[in-house]
């Protein structure tokens, strides 16, 4: 497989470095939010975590919404908010377009799923966005061809392929069916928009060269 370098100068350019600072500071609004939610419900016991998702339950069908805000103590925010801000970052970096429709679906997908399938139990954590997101980028990197791509998709697993564990019933205060949902859309739409987000490729000289083929045998 031949990979596709992207026109040279285009990670240093000014328009690069704005869409990345772009999507840090959006990354970071969002993991403040969750923060400021966790420090609001600690400090005033507001017990914020019962609109969670609980599945078959009317009452717990807002919890679709909120529940990726809301964490059960601050370990399981902490632990959460890194690869959100590593993930978010890279996805709105790399996939601009595709990103306004990802993050939706990554976002409400697995919460409404687990409201109909999952367990008769709380749901609540922003897991499924990091395991939507890494999915996305993980598997963009396999089926794309150009190298930053390539080059995300092995950070990505470089730095969480623990996740797969995430996958697995392995723990009964862990809501993987989230996380398996997530990873399976994630994995849905980098196939699906594929061919969207595609930087402009180097070209080389040769590759503009006309080409006469007056001299070629005609079959």
């Amino acid at each position: 497989m031949k990979l596709h370098l992207p026109q040279p100068g285009y990670n240093e350019s000014d328009r690069a470095q704005g869409n990345f600072r772009l999507a840090l500071k959006v990354s970071l609004c969002f993991v403040l939010l969750i923060w400021i939610v966790a420090l609001l419900d600690w400090g005033l016991g507001l017990d914020l975590t019962r609109f969670g998702v609980r599945p078959g339950s009317l009452s717990g069908l807002p919890g679709v919404v909120v529940a990726p805000l809301l964490h059960g103590d601050f370990p399981h925010l902490i632990s959460n908010s890194l690869p959100l801000l590593v993930l978010a970052t890279g996805m709105l970096y790399l996939y601009p377009q595709s990103s306004f429709k990802v993050i939706p679906a990554v976002y409400l997908g697995p919460g409404f799923a687990v409201w109909l399938f999952g367990r008769p139990t709380l749901h609540i954590g922003a897991s499924g966005l990091i395991y939507g997101l890494a999915m996305y980028i993980l598997v963009s990197g396999v089926i794309r061809r150009d190298t930053r791509a390539v080059s995300a998709s092995m950070l990505v697993f470089f730095l969480y392929g623990t996740l797969l564990w995430g996958l697995l019933p392995s723990h009964s205060n862990i809501s993987w069916e989230t996380h398996l949902i997530a990873a399976l859309i994630g994995l849905v739409l980098a196939v699906f928009f594929r061919r969207l987000d595609v930087p402009l490729r180097k070209r080389y000289d040769w590759e503009n060269e006309p080409h006469d083929d007056s001299d070629q045998p005609l079959n």
